[in-house]
């Protein structure tokens, strides 16, 4: 064609009518401002419009390369593109290297019949219309001829060069597999340039081509689309606040087909005052409803076309078989409708020549699901049907759900009469058993499948009959899609609330997806998150659900929240009924804790647990944070500091605020910090004072020696002392050190119940003071941890005599990696039968054998207080492993 014949053919001649299904032409498309970019696939990847689909093909065109693939799948515009491609051409806008282009679509291809020359081919093309273009003119200069074959792979071609001998000529005949290859292939017309759409590159050479993807709209096209298509701009916002709201998330979609067809529908729906549907399947209810007011209003001839089309679509999707003659479907019991055949199966050639297909893969799975509702029960039931279809069809499902709920068919019932009664209870006996299976079980995507059929029929009562409330705490449901974000959304409204929204690991948490499970996370009592990654728009929707909702709870582990982020959490922390906050690896510096102090102190605030281990702060920030324990707004009660690059600059900070009065601090954990023996001694003058309230100190690995222990002693035996647990572990305390913490232990003014000296470097003289105290009857100690401390079954037995003796009250003891033998074994049996309080027991990594096990296992099981012995990692052999699984209180 040269420009006068693309203008007239594409712009000026009425090609075809618009129809529901099949979308509108070119020309209306192009007139009516409606033409929107297509983003290249760069740019979908990168979620930003780094360049146009239009420019990457004119840029690809202008390349050396001779052949271009321009895939997508159905509906995705690529016949529409290679058209506005013509046109801009014709205009003079683009490509104007090129003289000639030569158009051929699926229909002009599969009616050449025989052998065909490039002569013919070329003078089919100019048929009724001006004087043709010699092929000798072409062959002068063949870099100028473009040759554009539209949605190839549907023509039933075989291309591959191996199938044909290269074939030079253009006057020489051939069939129009070869001809096609040839071109393609730079056999004939060497030179020329071709550019090829399929759905997949599948049975093309793609190699061979300079590959461009067409995605279809992203949500920004979508948006512009939808506010062209309405000449209102409030029912542009409408419609496509509804459409991203409603169908955003399903991958159709991108395709600007599909929003033509829900445009066209919502304008009709708005015209008449109706609601616009929530769901897909009351999407396509309405549709129908268009679709069969065009046919008849005769209920048994609507009924008769939509078993048909069920029984077609059926053999569509199970043998694999698109597209259909005339012929065929005659045979498949069609001909009474082919007069309306072009509602449902958009046609763009006469009926003899034409093939006929399903244009819409959400239709076609709609009406074969309502057919199934109309008719009798399938042989096998509902449940063999849907298995057959497992695979083949992706919605089946879900508008069976759909529409076994009599308010989402009613408004077919006019046109359909009513569904029969048998299929529905078919199919609903097949949902309880599945869902009661599926809820009950620990498959994500199963689970999330349910909530979606549970979307779609929309009835609250349903809910609550399927998810009980043993299914409410629910398994991980991380890295949801945008769907099932939609669909949990749904649950939830109609369960009133989830005791545990479990989301840790979810790997891309947009601002999108937060906005749908805001809902979800307002009636949440507990939130995980940990291991996400949240992006600056979902932590807002987060803060804003923390606002309005009931969450009690909120664990933020190892998501890097950053400060940046931080900050706009803390605007929804200020006014909540949260109660607990876990930010471990988090990434906080202390500008973050400027946030927490405005937090803590507002007044409004209910958080009395922050946990902030692992996040590098140091003193500076925890200086900060310690201003915030002297406000009596605060209501701290646990803080867990793991980690955070402290030193003893921070204990003084820390020990003025527990003994400001205000501070309601109980628990301190400070693993991992340098805290150093003068740190400790600030801290200690805040445990002497009664106004400190603190009760748990974890002075876990913090380069503690000897010298911090006279200090320690002092304050466990203060009158005003309020500490009843203490960890020393991982400190080089000694004996010098161990034993002043003994003669604390043995005054009567020391409350202490848990002590923890794992990895101190005891010696066997503090085990020997530690067994004597233990039976003194002053000491209060209920849990006593001296694991890795590796002083032999000698020094051990002082303990182990103590544990005996009626006076201890140990319920529990750690000798792990202590050095035990067997040699203690009458010691260990003697201590566990005589104990009316030890409960558990751990003696893991020692060097016990099998010749301790029976007596060991007889002696725990006939003890009334052990509730758990620990033998992991000793000498056992797999001989003994049936006594000890006889006794369900052993672990090994």
């Amino acid at each position: 064609m040269d420009k006068t014949m693309v203008l007239s053919h594409l712009l000026l001649e009425t090609r075809g009518t618009p129809t529901l299904l099949g979308g509108e032409p070119l020309a209306r498309v192009i007139k009516s401002n409606k033409y929107v970019v297509q983003p290249s696939t760069e740019a979908q990847q990168a979620d930003t419009e780094v360049d146009t689909l239009d420019r990457a093909l004119h840029t690809a065109l202008c390349a050396e390369v001779k052949a271009v693939l321009l895939t997508g799948p159905e509906g995705s515009g690529k016949t529409t593109i290679l058209e506005k491609l013509m046109v801009d051409w014709a205009r003079g806008d683009a490509l104007q290297h090129f003289s000639y282009i030569f158009y051929f679509g699926r229909c002009e291809l599969k009616a050449l019949k025989g052998l065909v020359s490039l002569e013919t081919l070329i003078l089919q093309h100019w048929t009724n219309r001006s004087a043709p273009v010699s092929v000798d003119v072409l062959l002068q200069e063949p870099e100028k001829v473009l040759f554009v074959f539209d949605d190839l792979d549907q023509c039933e071609l075989q291309l591959e060069p191996s199938a044909h001998s290269p074939c030079s000529n253009p006057a020489l005949a051939m069939s129009m597999s070869c001809l096609v290859s040839s071109l393609l292939h730079g056999s004939v017309l060497k030179g020329s340039v071709s550019l090829v759409s399929a759905r997949s590159a599948e049975g093309l050479r793609s190699e061979s081509f300079n590959r461009l993807e067409v995605p279809g709209f992203l949500k920004a096209q979508r948006q512009a689309y939808v506010h062209r298509f309405f000449s209102d701009s409030t029912a542009g916002t409408t419609a496509s606040a509804q459409m991203e709201r409603t169908l955003g998330f399903h991958e159709f979609c991108s395709s600007p087909r599909f929003c033509w067809t829900v445009c066209s529908l919502y304008q009709t729906l708005m015209d008449a005052g109706v609601e616009l549907p929530e769901t897909l399947s009351q999407l396509c209810v309405h549709i129908l409803v268009q679709l069969l007011k065009e046919v008849s209003t005769d209920q048994t001839h609507n009924r008769e076309l939509v078993l048909v089309l069920g029984r077609l679509a059926s053999h569509c999707l199970l043998h694999q078989h698109p597209r259909y003659t005339k012929e065929e479907l005659c045979s498949a019991g069609f001909s009474p409708f082919l007069s309306q055949i072009h509602v449902f199966m958009p046609v763009d050639a006469d009926l003899e020549s034409c093939d006929f297909s399903f244009v819409s893969r959400p239709m076609q799975e709609f009406i074969l699901a309502l057919s199934v509702f109309l008719d009798k029960s399938p042989p096998g039931g509902v449940s063999k049907m849907l298995e057959e279809h497992r695979g083949s069809a992706g919605y089946l499902d879900l508008f069976l759900a759909g529409l076994s709920e009599p308010q989402q068919y009613r408004p077919l019932e006019a046109l359909l009469g009513p569904l029969d009664p048998d299929p529905i209870m078919g199919f609903r006996r097949w949902f309880k058993s599945s869902s009661e299976k599926v809820l009950q079980g620990y498959d994500k995507d199963q689970q999330l499948h349910c909530f979606r059929l549970l979307h779609q029929a929309q009835s609250e009562t349903l809910v609550r009959e399927t998810v009980t409330a043993s299914a409410r705490t629910g398994i991980g449901l991380g890295d949801m899609d945008l769907h099932s974000c939609v669909a949990l959304s749904y649950v939830v409204s109609c369960l009133g609330e989830m005791k545990l929204l479990k989301l840790y690991r979810t790997r891309d948490l947009t601002e999108e997806k937060a906005r749908v499970l805001a809902p979800v996370m307002s009636l949440s009592r507990k939130i995980l998150l940990t291991y996400s990654s949240l992006t600056t728009g979902a932590v807002r929707h987060l803060a804003s659900a923390l606002t309005t909702g009931v969450t009690s709870e909120l664990d933020l582990s190892h998501t890097g929240l950053g400060d940046e982020k931080f900050k706009v959490l803390s605007d929804g922390l200020k006014n909540c009924a949260l109660l607990k906050i876990r930010l471990p690896s988090c990434t906080l510096t202390e500008v973050a804790c400027d946030h927490l102090v405005t937090i803590l102190t507002s007044g409004s605030s209910q958080l009395c647990e922050l946990e902030l281990m692992f996040n590098q702060f140091g003193d500076q920030g925890f200086v900060k944070l310690c201003s915030a324990l002297h406000s009596p707004h605060c209501k701290l009660q646990l803080l867990q500091l793991q980690a955070n690059n402290l030193t003893a600059v921070s204990m003084e900070s820390l020990s003025a605020a527990l003994r400001s009065g205000h501070s309601r601090l109980r628990s301190v954990n400070l693993t991992q910090n340098r805290i150093t023996d003068s740190g400790v001694r600030a801290l200690c003058q805040s445990l002497r004072q009664r106004s400190c309230q603190l009760s748990s100190l974890n002075l876990f690995d913090n380069d503690l020696t000897h010298s911090c222990c006279h200090d320690l002693m002092e304050a466990l035996t203060s009158a005003n002392s309020s500490l009843l647990e203490l960890d020393l572990s991982l400190n080089d305390l000694g004996q010098e050190g161990a034993l002043l913490l003994c003669q604390a232990l043995t005054h009567p003014g020391c409350a202490l119940k848990k002590l923890v000296l794992k990895r101190c470097e005891l010696t066997p003289v503090v085990f020997e003071e530690l067994g004597s105290l233990l039976r003194g009857g002053s000491s209060r100690l209920c849990s006593l941890d001296v694991g890795i401390n590796n002083v032999g079954d000698e020094a051990v037995k002082h303990l182990l005599a103590a544990v005996a003796d009626p006076q201890c009250l140990l319920e529990e003891l750690d000798l792990e990696m202590t050095g035990l033998t067997d040699d203690c074994l009458e010691h260990l049996c003697t201590a566990i039968q005589s104990s009316r309080t030890l409960k558990n027991l751990e003696l893991r990594n020692n060097s016990l054998t099998d010749s301790s096990v029976p007596a060991l296992v007889q002696v725990v099981e006939d003890s009334t207080s052990m509730m758990e012995l620990n033998l992991k990692y000793n000498d056992f052999s797999e001989d003994v492993f049936p006594c000890l699984d006889s006794c369900a209180k052993v672990r090994y």
